[in-house]
């Protein structure tokens, strides 16, 4: 597609001599589409060539030779010049590209680039709880993004399934284990062993200490620590595929903490002979008080164990040596914001290549909270993911019975909506925003939700199965004079920028961008399907705006899909 954005920066490069590329980078789109299409801030060059952004603006707009072709007319307002291309050319492009191009929107900007992600890492025999959902959908949704628009991506799920927690588990477990019945209900038995650990060791200083005793005898290879653990593990891993699936939430490697134990030893030799690792009150640290960053970062506590810290740089290490990545985005709550800063400014001790210190970076989101407050499992208020989201395929089923009862396929039909729901209920905000879990907002058909734009997308399919159009639409006939009205072109313009917004998500690790756009774009067609009548007489007419039908729920579903929601035929 005819990259109109580029056109612009070059025919204002001719005119000022300042670089097209850096002239794209300044170039907006107008909230408002009676600015133009797109509008060029002058102010931005204000310094630069020493005169007022209105100056500016009349001398471009005078020197520069206008193509036609691309672009229908240039006007200035304020310090801004708004540039209005031509629609009929915009529209052709855009329904070509859509009858072209399979996987519309995919790109290959991404082709050579290595990503790894790192989300979910629910932690071992605790609830997968609703506090997992964020990591889980959010690295879901960048992992495809990244994907679609052509990176090679290794999805990590960095299993919880190491330290001090084990410690306590298997002393609970020494204590009370033929109370409970793990191998019938493991996650909930187990959570319950913890919560009853963990008040014990409040109490009682010496339970806390066998519990550190614990996890050092797991990590020198105790027969009967190291059963336990993998017990647990697997049972563990069972339960959160159940969540998995439901989530469509796929990875590449499973390696959690407890794949780097034999790795440790060789990140704690390396910073040994950078002369940086101390002792401080019988722990080994790193000072960064040199980087701004006061807290020292703890590499072996007092007993010789070692803490999340020496595992992730040990990872940091690994995936630099085997996935050679360009990024390592870490997809976790911003409670963890200290502990990737010392993290990353640790690992530039590892004598890596700069490559890969410089691309890590943590993708920090907000908590999401119930009404009356963040959740733990040591205070054991959590709510199970699984059920949470069994509880919203219910809900869905309700709503749609009373909606459309004689639907078929209702089991199904509930599961995508309920489930897409709650994804789309996450991804709908800026990540880092925390979340109040409002069941009257998730699961509302009006509003700016998963559903609507899931029920959007349906009513596409009922326009075109009422037209007798089965599955592809073919361009054949269609004309882009057809659509030049208001409402037509104010969708043509969205589907036209679905890539940019695909590569402003990468470009900022934040999928609620896609999110929003979904909703603008499934808006827009509400606002078109009410203004414009399409099963009319004039044949013209009546297949241009089947055909931007069509393309419209063509979108909506790669769109959701790359969200993680699923789209159903029939609501």
């Amino acid at each position: 597609m005819i990259d109109f954005k580029q056109e612009i920066a070059n025919t204002i490069s001719n005119a000022i001599e300042i670089e097209a590329k850096e002239l794209k980078e300044y170039i907006e789109i107008p909230k408002d589409s009676k600015n133009g299409d797109y509008a060029f801030p002058c102010f931005r060059l204000a310094k630069e060539l020493k005169k007022s952004p209105q100056a500016i603006a009349e001398e471009i707009k005078e020197k520069i030779k206008i193509d036609e072709k691309y672009i229908e007319k240039v006007e200035i307002a304020g310090g801004y010049l708004n540039f209005y291309i031509s629609s009929t050319l915009l529209t052709n492009e855009v329904l070509e590209e859509i009858e072209n191009q399979p996987q519309y929107g995919s790109s290959k900007i991404g082709k050579g680039k290595n990503i790894v992600i790192d989300y979910s890492a629910p932690n071992i025999a605790k609830q997968f709880h609703i506090g997992h959902l964020r990591s889980t959908v959010i690295g879901g949704a960048l992992y495809r993004i990244y994907k679609y628009l052509g990176y090679n991506v290794t999805g990590v799920n960095h299993l919880g399934d190491y330290g001090t927690q084990f410690g306590k588990l298997i002393e609970g477990y020494k204590l009370w284990g033929e109370e409970y019945d793990i191998e019938k209900d493991p996650i909930n038995e187990l959570t319950k062993i913890y919560v009853r650990i963990s008040d014990l060791c409040k109490k009682d200083e010496s339970v806390l200490q066998a519990c550190r005793d614990n996890f050092k005898k797991l990590e020198d290879g105790d027969e009967y620590c190291v059963s336990l653990w993998t017990r647990f593990r697997e049972l563990s891993l069972k339960e959160f595929q159940k969540v998995y699936d439901l989530l469509g939430s796929e990875f590449d490697s499973w390696n959690g903490e407890a794949f780097y134990s034999d790795k440790m030893p060789e990140i704690i030799s390396i910073l040994e002979k950078t002369g940086k690792l101390v002792e401080s009150e019988g722990a080994r640290i790193i000072d960064l008080e040199d980087s701004g960053i006061n807290t020292p970062c703890i590499i072996e506590k007092t007993n010789g164990s070692t803490t999340y810290a020496t595992r992730d740089l040990a990872a940091i290490l690994y995936r630099a040596r085997n996935y050679d990545f360009d990024k390592a985005l870490y997809v976790v709550s911003y409670e963890q914001t200290l502990h990737f800063k010392q993290v990353f400014e640790v690992a530039k001790l590892l004598g890596i290549d700069e490559k890969y210190t410089n691309g890590l970076e943590h993708v920090a989101f907000g908590m999401v909270l119930l009404p009356t407050g963040k959740m733990s499992t040591r205070e054991g208020n959590v709510v199970s993911l699984n059920e949470l989201l069994q509880e919203s395929i219910s809900r869905a089923k309700e709503i749609i019975e009373q909606k459309n009862p004689d639907l078929e396929d209702k089991d199904e039909i509930s599961k995508k909506v309920g489930v897409g729901a709650i994804v789309f209920n996450d991804l709908a905000n800026s990540r880092v925003k925390d979340e109040i879990f409002d069941w009257n907002q998730i699961l509302n058909f009006q509003g700016e939700t998963g559903p609507y734009i899931q029920y959007t997308y349906v009513r596409t399919k009922s326009v075109l199965e009422k037209a007798g159009i089965a599955e592809n639409m073919k361009l054949e006939g269609v004309q882009a004079t057809a659509l030049q009205d208001e409402f037509s072109q104010n969708i043509i313009k969205l589907l036209y920028n679905f890539t940019d917004v695909l590569v402003q998500v990468t470009d900022k690790n934040e999928p609620s961008i896609l999110s929003r756009y979904l909703i603008d774009l499934a808006k827009s067609y509400s606002v078109f399907y009410n203004e414009n009548k399409i099963m009319i007489e004039d044949v013209n007419v009546k297949n241009a705006r089947l055909y931007l039908t069509y393309a419209v729920g063509k979108v909506l579903k790669i769109g959701c899909n790359l969200l993680g929601i699923q789209m159903p035929n029939k609501m």
